[in-house]
């Protein structure tokens, strides 16, 4: 599956102070997710757009994360398109996990990636 040109940005790129985006859905964002991340459904993304806007570093990067890049992908492309500095978080979720980073469940706790 290609998505064009998406920039993309691995794990190891990520400080803890990087502004991520998850746009995975709501029974996989309370299961795990990284801590201080945004969190907009894919499923709800053009309707809540402006709070991605609003969020966003005005002169960072948004590091666009959902379980495993093809959903992340796509968001991406479409903030790219829209003139903003976005990446695709290469391996998702799942290479967060794997990288050792921590994921947290919707009460704060250990969480896991499904």
């Amino acid at each position: 599956m290609s998505f064009g040109h998406v920039p993309t940005v691995g794990i190891d790129e990520l400080t803890e102070a990087a502004f991520l985006l998850d746009v995975r859905e709501d029974d996989e964002w309370q299961a795990g997710h990284a801590e201080g991340a945004l969190h907009v459904p894919m499923s709800q993304f053009a309707a809540r757009y402006g709070e991605v806007t609003e969020a966003a570093p005005q002169d960072g990067r948004i590091n666009v994360i959902c379980r495993s890049g093809g959903r992340s992908a796509q968001v991406a492309m479409y903030l790219v398109q829209q003139g903003m500095d976005a990446v695709n978080v290469a391996g998702g979720m799942e290479a967060w996990a794997a990288a050792g980073r921590p994921v947290v469940d919707d009460k704060g706790a250990a969480g896991h990636v499904l």
